[in-house]
């Protein structure tokens, strides 16, 4: 796995273990508790590679589908799945997770600039 030595990362999460060398994980990127990062799909034969940004929060309970990408500064929210990429500085929800906010500022783990208080 590629994960940046400044990401915080449950113990609760799960990155796949089947094709490990596809998850990639940017620095200051926080990863909740039961949320899944998948790089392999086993029906359809494929390892693929899986990317989360810079500065993302990825929510309890979520899904990352494999071969992905989380854009930089971007939140995916608690329990959403994720079908296809997230742009930068995006807001996504849902089931199947769609944009509820663009154009926002993330810092260290996903926290919204705006209600920093570093």
């Amino acid at each position: 796995m590629d994960i940046h030595r400044d990401t915080q990362i449950s113990l609760e999460a799960k990155l796949d273990k089947t094709y490990p060398q596809g998850v990639h994980v940017g620095e200051g990127t926080a990863i909740s508790f039961g949320a899944v990062i998948l790089s392999h799909d086993y029906i359809r034969r494929m390892h693929t590679h899986t990317r989360i940004g810079r500065f993302c929060q990825i929510g309890a309970r979520s899904i990352i589908m494999p071969g992905l990408t989380v854009g930089d500064h971007s939140v995916v929210a608690a329990g959403a799945v994720v079908v296809k990429d997230v742009p930068p500085n995006t807001i996504v929800a849902g089931n199947p997770a769609k944009i509820i906010r663009e154009n926002i500022e993330t810092v260290h783990w996903g926290r919204l600039k705006q209600y920093d208080d570093a």
